[in-house]
């Protein structure tokens, strides 16, 4: 009998095993469930740089839509698969576009749907990527390789991102949220140009155009890139006496030369109200030449434009009779000549690498470009001036400098060696270009007295006060302004070619200036989006050890180098002693001296080789540490856990005996 009940009772305790083993799983797969129900919208971004965390601008911008919005991410996942190595690596950026467009859903609250598209060959959804324009790589015969986005509205509206670029992973935020800011704005934006240059072209009426051709002289058209311009938007001429500036979207002011105080005042009310504005300012524009040339001993006319007044109230101003100089990036005017300091030609190193405007830049030419200093806004020395932010796009490398000039004459292209004998390096980067962003206040708070013309001739002319506001109001848009030092790098001779098709551009000089008015043409909360950060992420340890490597290895490797370049040098000079008829010594003693050298240098460059293996055997040790410290620590860590509760266990199992032998 007791043997029977202990049978039953082994069997009892294998049932409760079993039903509780059944009773936890379907408790883990509900609680999965209802997480990933209740749980779908709390998400946690543990990336370092918020990769998965929309900004406050795409939020802004989401949170404004009042018409729904279809995203269609096209992407060839079953061709990538049958793709090289190349096409395979897009699946991992695949992954995070998508997951950010599932943030794009989530932010929206229903206004942003995504649609996510794998065109198949001969497919209607092929047919549809080809029709949008996306950019189509064949894979097979049949297979084609797509990557871009199609941003649609109800009205039909339709904007494209026709391949995301890896090259462009650090603006991908900007990129989107820009599709559906201008995908929601119907119209045209209309440009407002202000300038004391002829950049619209001369006047072309009838009357003025005979004079002109009867003075011997042609009137000249409107500048490539107003042409450029005219193109994408409405672009419109803004008078240099202007009262007031209130139908324009963006204003472009170039060379602002001895503007009257009412048209500055104009400027400062339109930024001041939230209009977008691009100011080129320079010390000197050496495309401000005069039609006549100045009769034999007066001055030549003045060529510098000055916007400070405004300027010095938006946070920089610009020295006069002060230029921008740099020898690495000094230009040569001519073939065979040497570079000028004041005409430069940048690089990528010079650009914003953060910033929408100048990241993606390689190569502008400024010509005598003037320098932007950031001055304190704070009118009393103990007190803070309001908060304008000041990012640099274009700047020289660490070692320019300035070039100051006392007259006019030591800019003319004769002397212009003379400026780079007497420059000196610097050590830090001078800034050429500043996009300001923040609260602005007046620079004209009293406002500004113009006189009124009479509409009767024979009565006096009366002054009038133009009063307007004193600072950007509190519940308004924040201001926005982009300054350049320099007018030249707008010219047609130094931002386009003359070709067979018409102008060509030349650089990315037309494009700085495009890719300021993409960016300021969106709303305020665009404009806030800034980089997504740098994707790369510093290996500040591997770099460590590299440059300890090296520091260690230089003298060595200084010693082999010396001895190959005196190897050679000896070489050089056995070849040469090898004149016409010598072959009987050629063909003896020199060839075994030359063969003994080319062992030597054999042997130098192995021991090169042996050093730089050195240095790699360094970073491969690191590797293999790291890897077996990553190996072992989840393991140590389970092991950790794993005796704490079996100590903690045993302390309260001898606690309960303890306990219940009191008892």
């Amino acid at each position: 009998m007791a043997q029977k009940q202990r049978v039953f009772t082994g069997a009892n305790r294998t049932i409760r095993a079993i039903i509780g083993a059944i009773l936890v799983l379907v408790i883990t797969l509900s609680a999965v469930n209802i997480c990933q129900t209740i749980g779908k919208g709390m998400k946690i971004d543990i990336t370092d740089q918020r990769l998965y965390t929309l900004s406050a601008g795409t939020k802004s911008i989401l949170g404004k839509l009042n018409q729904p919005i279809t995203a269609k991410l096209y992407y060839a996942k079953t061709a990538a698969l049958k793709g090289p190595d190349q096409i395979r690596f897009f699946n991992n950026y695949y992954e995070f576009i998508r997951a950010l467009l599932e943030e794009y859903v989530a932010v929206s609250k229903g206004m942003f749907e995504l649609e996510v598209i794998d065109p198949r060959p001969f497919s209607e959804e092929e047919s549809e990527a080809m029709r949008y324009g996306l950019k189509r790589f064949p894979i097979t015969q049949e297979e084609n390789f797509f990557f871009g986005l199609v941003v649609q509205t109800q009205f039909g509206v339709e904007k494209v991102i026709q391949f995301f670029s890896p090259d462009r992973q650090n603006f991908i935020e900007y990129d989107i949220s820009y599709l559906i800011d201008t995908a929601i704005t119907r119209q045209k934006r209309k440009i407002g140009v202000l300038s004391s240059l002829p950049v619209m072209g001369d006047d072309m009426s009838g009357y003025m155009a005979q004079m002109m051709r009867m003075q011997g002289q042609t009137p000249r058209g409107p500048w490539a890139i107003i042409e450029h311009l005219r193109k994408q938007y409405e672009v419109t001429q803004v008078p240099t006496d202007v009262n007031d500036i209130n139908d324009v979207d963006i204003l472009l002011v170039v060379h602002p030369k001895n503007l009257p105080e009412r048209t500055l005042f104009a400027i400062d009310q339109f930024v001041l109200k939230g209009g977008r504005t691009i100011v080129c300012v320079d010390p000197h524009c050496l495309t401000d030449q005069p039609r006549m040339r100045p009769p034999m001993g007066q001055p030549p006319p003045a060529q510098n434009s000055d916007l400070n007044v405004l300027l010095r109230n938006w946070g920089v101003e610009m020295p006069a009779n002060t230029f921008a100089g740099d020898l690495n990036l000094a230009l040569a005017p001519r073939m065979g000549e040497d570079g000028v300091v004041g005409l430069l030609g940048l690089r990528p190193e010079c650009f914003n690498s953060d910033n929408v405007i100048t990241a993606e830049l390689n190569q502008v030419t400024v010509l005598f470009s003037g320098v932007l200093n950031e001055i304190d806004l704070a009118e009393d020395p103990n007190e803070v001036g309001p908060e304008i932010e000041r990012t640099p796009l274009v700047m020289t490398t660490e070692r320019g400098n300035t070039i100051s000039i006392n007259n006019p004459y030591e800019l003319m292209p004769m002397m212009w060696p003379n400026l780079t004998k007497r420059f000196h390096e610097g050590a830090k980067a001078l800034t050429m270009g500043y996009l300001l962003t923040g609260r602005f206040k007046s620079s004209f708070p009293h406002g500004v007295a113009i006189e009124v013309e009479p509409s009767d001739p024979n009565e006096e002319t009366t002054t009038e006060l133009l009063t307007g506001l004193t600072e950007a109001p509190a519940d308004g848009e924040d201001c926005a302004v982009v300054v350049f030092a320099d007018v030249d790098f707008l010219a047609d001779n130094v931002a386009y070619r003359d070709s067979f098709f018409g102008k060509m551009v030349v650089g990315d000089n037309s494009a700085l200036l495009m890719n300021t008015i993409d960016d300021l043409s969106g709303s305020s909360d665009l404009v806030k989006i800034r980089s997504r950060g740098n994707f790369r992420r510093p290996f500040d340890v591997v770099d460590r050890i590299e440059k300890k490597a090296e520091k260690e290895t230089a003298e060595e490797m200084k010693v082999v180098e010396l001895a190959i370049a005196g190897y050679n040098a000896e070489l050089q000079k056995i070849v040469a002693s090898a004149k016409e008829g010598e072959g009987e010594v050629v063909g003896s003693a020199i060839i075994e001296q030359r063969r003994a050298l080319e062992l030597k240098i054999h042997q130098a460059e192995r021991q090169k080789r042996t050093i730089r293996m050195k240095r790699r055997e360094r970073i491969g040790g690191l590797g293999r540490s790291l890897q077996r410290t990553n190996t072992l620590l989840v393991p140590a860590a389970i092991l950790v856990v794993a005796v704490v509760l079996s100590l903690r266990r045993s302390v309260r199992k001898r606690h309960y005996i303890s306990h219940a032998s009191d008892a």
